[in-house]
């Protein structure tokens, strides 16, 4: 076991300010996104059917490291779905805001348990394993 790998199993055991703060914030976007998306009257089958299409990114992954990192770390980024969230609010386009709800809920989950960004080197290596 190299000392990097060491630290980041070392890291990961212990609960640091950052590491509980980026799983509250996670748990928020979560529970804020289920919120409005129930609240906006929208289909929860579509939700169940959308809900881990962010995750596709992983086959990327599988085929190349770098490239997957790259895909999954965009899917996995709240810029792309605020901005279809805000273009879709802006145009009345209520498929959009629907999409972008699951979407941002999605990633909420994912920061929740603790999944990150991913550095091209392992899949189990993430932003959330570097605090």
């Amino acid at each position: 076991m190299t000392a990097q790998t060491e630290a980041i199993n070392t890291t990961k055991k212990r609960l640091s300010m950052p590491r509980l703060l980026l799983h509250a914030e996670g748990l928020a976007l979560l529970a804020v996104s289920v919120l409005v998306y129930a609240r906006l009257d929208f289909s929860w089958w579509t939700f169940a059917l959308l809900f881990f299409a962010p995750d596709l990114a992983l086959l990327v992954y599988l085929a190349d490291k770098k490239a997957g990192a790259v895909v999954y770390n965009l899917l996995h980024t709240t810029i792309l779905p605020f901005g279809l969230g805000l273009f879709s609010y802006l145009a009345g386009f209520q498929p959009g805001i629907q999409v972008a709800l699951i979407w941002l809920a999605h990633i909420g989950m994912d920061r929740a348990a603790g999944y990150g960004f991913k550095y091209p080197g392992a899949a189990k290596e993430t932003h959330f394993s570097r605090i």
